[in-house]
Formats: structure tokens, sequence, C-alpha cells
């Protein structure tokens, strides 16, 4: 969608005049270290070329205007910036509308309304953060068009998830907000998501790509059991710290794999205990795919990816029938240096590294057996690594 396209539609819905500025803001991937970030640990995410497009105009009142391209039926949301709470029947706009409200409550207040046009092609619940971008994109917008020039870039991403995890009520972590505003081109970040302390890695894929697979499985995070994983990390957390060698942790991205399973049968409940396991044993698999990546080790990055998809598989439970069926047909084609699950879970996409004379056959095997097994047909993706959020 180029920046022409973009501003005649916004005229079209909204007549001309004003300054009309064009945003986007990519989707993400995480190649490795899921449900890490709420527990303090380590991912590595990187930003995606596909995203969310904004276009906007401020408005002298105090009218919010909202129209997405992706759910024209829907026709133009309208809202006011004294009423900022939630529809009653959830609809894109609350996404836009939380940042709005996070902004004020973060202490920038929006002084006018705005009119705005979206437009998306990241697919809906595919689990790569379309929410994320869309909440990015507000962020950006609202900082550019107002002149919030002491919000940093990772002010965005914090604002964005504060606005997620209390508008929105999903208690995401801060890793699809960070890749989205922090992105950069050819480079994963290596975040730890305690201290927000980052370093681009470069990802050097000579002779392989990065293949996405969509399930069309569809995944709603908030109505999900997502924020019950949460919780069950933060009760085995508290069991933890009543061990007296361990009780200084503040979180479970603390504990490596070895102090963990020495002490991990304080942990009473056994779902609770699992699901510590993983956030400890991948974020230790995310420091190690690192290396590995950093070392040229692609066969050993692919592994650790392999492993990561086991771990949340058995242990954390967010894959489910589709997923599983699409990774185990990726295990066994030659050329294919890893598979798993990437996303929140419960369906969505899996994330593989593919030689490249393997790209085309991995999409054929995979696509026409899990067809005939699962009665649908998955997408696919061979996608670069793109900048963070800008303005164009």
């Amino acid at each position: 969608m180029d920046k022409e396209q973009l501003i005649e539609e916004f005229t079209e819905v909204y007549g001309g005049g004003g300054e009309i500025r064009c945003f986007f803001a990519p989707g993400r991937v995480n190649l490795i270290g899921e449900h890490t970030d709420y527990n303090g640990g380590h991912v590595f995410p990187c930003a995606l070329t596909i995203g969310t497009y904004g276009v906007i105009r401020r408005r002298d009142d105090d009218k919010l205007r909202f129209y997405s391209m992706n759910f024209q039926e829907v026709g133009m949301l309208e809202s006011d910036l004294s009423h900022l709470e939630p529809a009653k029947e959830a609809v894109w706009s609350d996404y836009p509308k939380g940042v709005v409200w996070a902004f004020g409550e973060k202490g920038h207040p929006i002084p006018t309304g705005f009119d705005l046009l979206i437009y998306g092609n990241i697919p809906a619940g595919s689990g790569l953060s379309s929410s994320a971008s869309l909440e990015v994109l507000t962020g950006l917008m609202l900082k550019e068009i107002y002149g919030f020039e002491g919000v940093s870039m990772v002010d965005v991403a914090l604002i964005g998830q504060y606005s997620e995890n209390n508008y929105n009520g999903m208690n995401c972590g801060i890793m699809d907000q960070f890749a989205s505003a922090m992105g950069k081109k050819d480079h994963a970040i290596f975040l730890d998501t305690a201290t927000l302390r980052y370093e681009y890695a470069p990802v050097r894929l000579d002779d392989a790509k990065i293949v996405i697979t969509n399930s069309k499985v569809k995944h709603s995070l908030v109505d999900s059991k997502y924020n019950e994983r949460r919780e069950q990390c933060e009760e085995a957390l508290k069991d933890l710290q009543k061990v007296a060698d361990i009780a200084h942790i503040k979180s479970l991205g603390e504990l490596d794999r070895e102090t963990f399973e020495k002490y991990e049968l304080s942990v009473k409940d056994p779902v609770c205990r699992m699901r510590a396991r993983h956030a400890v044993c991948e974020d230790q698999r995310t420091i190690e795919a690192v290396q590995a990546l950093k070392g040229g080790d692609l066969k050993r990055f692919g592994r650790l990816m392999n492993a990561s998809h086991v771990s949340l598989r058995d242990d954390y439970e967010v894959s489910c029938e589709e997923i599983d069926i699409l990774v185990d047909l990726a295990w066994e084609i030659s050329g294919v240096l890893g598979a798993r699950i990437t996303g929140g879970g419960f369906g969505g996409c899996t994330v593989a590294i593919v030689q490249n004379d393997a790209v085309d056959r991995y999409q054929d095997v995979i696509g026409r057996a899990y067809r005939e097994r699962v009665g649908h047909s998955a997408e696919f993706y061979v996608v670069d690594i793109g900048d963070g959020a800008y303005a164009f």
C-alpha cells in the first residue's frame, strides 16, 4: 500500500484539507524466547515488513473518528476525548483508543481529537502481533502530531503494553510492542525484559530463509488461557521465593536451569511447576541460541528452536493439534534447520529456518499434508526482517 493510495482513501472517507500524515508499524515474529517476557527473561524477536499503516489528521474539537480499510463493513467508529472507556462490544478501535487513554495516564493528555484511517496486512489472529503493531502505530502518531518530544520509542512501546494490560485486559509482556517500535532491518533484538537492555544481532541467513506458516487457527489471547499461564508462573515464583537461598529473586528469569532443578519441588502445584520449568529453560535456550547465531551455528540455533517447541507443547501447553501437525511435518523435511510455534499460542503460526533449496519443497509437502489431515489450507510467508515503526 503506497502513500498516494492511503491518502486517497483517507480523503474519500474524511474529506481533504489540513495536514494529513502517514505512518507504519510492523508486526513481529519471535525466533525464540516465548512466554519469557512477562517472566523477566530474554526474548529474540525481529520486526517484519508486514504491519499496519495509519493515516491521521488532527481535529480542532475533541472528536475521535476511526475507519479501517480491513473492516469496511463496520464503517466509521466515533468517540471523543471525554469518552475513552472500551466499547461494550469488542471492536478494533479499542486498541488506538486505549493508547490515547494510556498517554493521558502517563502524563501526556491528548489535547484535540483526530481522524484516523488504518490498513493492515498482518493476518488477524495469526500470532504476528497485529494488536501490538496497531498500538505502536498509534503511539508514534500521537507522539509526532502532538509534539511529545520527550516520549522516546521505548516509551511508545511501554505505553502500548500498559494500554493492552490495563485497557484491553491482556496481561502481555513487553516483547511485541518493543519489537514493533525498535526493530532494525536484517537484525533481531536480543532483549532482557527485566532491564530493557537490548542489543541488535545480525541475522545472517545466507543460505536459508525464515518461513512463517499460518495454521489458519485464529487465537484470541484475551479470551484464551494466556492470562492463566501468567498467573501460574506468578504462583510458582511465590513458592520459590519461600526458599531461603533464592528468596531474593524477583522473577523466574533470574534462575538458571541448575538452580531451578535444585529447588523445583518447592513449587507445590505440579502444573505451576511445569510452567516455571518452561520459563526458566526457555530463557536459557534463548541465551544459547543468540550465542549460536553470533557464532554462525545455524544448526544449533535450529535444534534450540525445536526444543523450544517441545517445551511449549508439553510444559507450557500452549500449542494445539494443528500447530503440532505443522511442526512435526517440518521436522521430517530435509533442509529444515528448526521449527516451532511462535506467538502467544493456542493457534496462530509456526516459524522455521529453511535452507534455500528446501523452501519450495517445504511449502509443497506441508501444504498438501496439512490440508489432507486438517481439512483446510495453511498459508506460507517467506519473510524479510524490516525496520521498526516510522513516518513516511
